[in-house]
């Protein structure tokens, strides 16, 4: 494989990504942090998108994207706290039920990517 392919994420436009996260939302997830889709571009300036999800009972965030180039499989990465996180029993549950719907989110964005890969081919001639 080329050097230059093997750090690329697969090409999920910031659009297509927007669309996906908004299916996901109508769906009717109850989301209490906030979810967006930001710019995001691959060593070749291409337009890949990339999904955050702020939590709202930590401060803290989650990155969601494919593994790889022509990868259909997502990866999630919870950012890193300066300091410990000392939560009541109620907070420590919302936590987690956010953390679930994060885990939700991220299947569903790669139940897409295998669909949107079946549909339209994963190789560009």
């Amino acid at each position: 494989m080329n050097d230059e392919l093997e750090d690329s994420p697969p090409r999920r436009s910031r659009d297509q990504l927007k669309a996906w996260v908004q299916e996901f939302r109508d769906q009717g997830h109850l989301v209490a942090g906030n979810i967006k889709v930001v710019d995001q571009e691959d060593a070749e300036g291409q337009d890949t998108g990339l999904v955050v999800v702020t939590l709202s009972n930590a401060n803290a965030s989650i990155y969601m994207q494919p593994k790889g180039y022509d990868e259909p499989l997502w990866e999630a990465t919870l950012s890193a706290r300066p300091d410990d996180l000392t939560l009541s029993p109620h907070d420590m549950a919302s936590l987690a039920a956010e953390l679930v719907v994060a885990g939700n989110l991220c299947s569903f964005l790669q139940f897409k990517s295998l669909d949107w890969d079946r549909q339209s081919g994963r190789h560009q001639a």
